[in-house]
């Protein structure tokens, strides 16, 4: 099991009360939400291996360079570190306690300089010789899911109660394409959310249509230059017209698969790695119930 962790502690932040706070009233909802989701997932789906895949850096350096708006939306303005990204600012100091609650309890937590989370779990799912099950709320990495290697997303449809179990079927009925075209699929339509444009005038429809009909980016691309090829003037116009977008955006929309990982031990632990520590955590920031939640979810397994 594969966590986008910052999707999860996003939606536990937004989705938890801010009453909830630590004994000397800090806010700890994102904590306290994302041990309920990970206590939640271990208890539903018992995993063997587990690993909170984590953000080093969320916006990297070479997707800037290939497409500058690349999440341009969401830089904090006047930011103290620059490039740093607009967390809300009773977000912001929860997340260093997430890591420090994850570790003391052995839960594996990879993060890699120069990538994203989800670089991490694309090199993880492809790498893994069993089912993957990723935990995730972003779409994009719907280009992962492969009936044959038995790697599916499992994606938050409230809290992680209910999850929408995301395989091949599902992406052919839902966006008509599989797993292996979603990243021309994703390219053509765009994600204002991620800062990345699309082809003018070509949405979901339109982009699953063309697939539907070429197969591939690159056949879509070709037809776009050859006279006979069943286009519109219009969607012929609007494919060359984004060739150099066309050119760099599916290594954008890619996640890495050769990202170089650090050791770690992925096995779910049956008791705390540091005790002394989590015991700390747990009376400094009032977590006892969900440790102990959790906890005791993992000595079952």
């Amino acid at each position: 099991m594969l966590l986008d962790s910052a999707s999860l502690y996003y939606r536990a932040f937004f989705g938890v009360p801010d009453s909830l706070r630590s004994p000397d009233g800090q806010p700890v909802n994102a904590v306290r939400g994302l041990l309920e989701f990970i206590t939640r997932l271990v208890h539903d789906h018992s995993p063997g291996e587990l690993v909170a895949c984590w953000d080093a850096d969320w916006r990297p350096q070479w997707r800037v360079d290939l497409i500058p708006s690349y999440k341009t939306h969401r830089l904090a303005a006047g930011a103290a570190v620059e490039g740093a990204e607009d967390t809300p600012d009773q977000l912001a100091p929860q997340v260093p306690v997430i890591e420090a609650v994850l570790d003391a309890i052995g839960i594996a937590r990879v993060g890699v300089p120069g990538y994203e989370a989800d670089d991490v779990i694309g090199t993880l799912a492809t790498r893994a010789t069993g089912p993957v099950d990723v935990i995730t709320g972003d779409r994009d990495l719907f280009q992962l899911v492969d009936d044959a290697r038995g790697v599916r997303v499992l994606y938050p449809l409230k809290g992680v109660g209910s999850l929408q179990l995301t395989d091949e079927a599902l992406l052919v009925e839902k966006y008509g394409v599989t797993g292996a075209q979603y990243v021309d699929f994703a390219v053509l339509r765009g994600d204002p959310s991620d800062g990345l444009p699309g082809v003018p005038g070509i949405g979901e429809k339109t982009a699953t249509k063309l697939i539907g009909q070429f197969g591939t980016l690159a056949d879509i691309q070709a037809a776009a230059i050859t006279p006979d090829a069943k286009l519109s003037p219009a969607q012929r116009k609007r494919l060359t017209e984004a060739t150099a977008y066309l050119a760099v955006a599916p290594k954008v929309v890619s996640v890495a698969t050769d990202v170089p990982l650090p050791a770690f031990d992925p096995t779910l632990p049956r008791e705390p790695l540091d005790p002394a520590t989590l015991e700390h955590l747990s009376d400094r920031w009032g977590l006892a119930t969900p440790i102990k939640r959790l906890l005791d979810t993992l000595a079952e397994i």
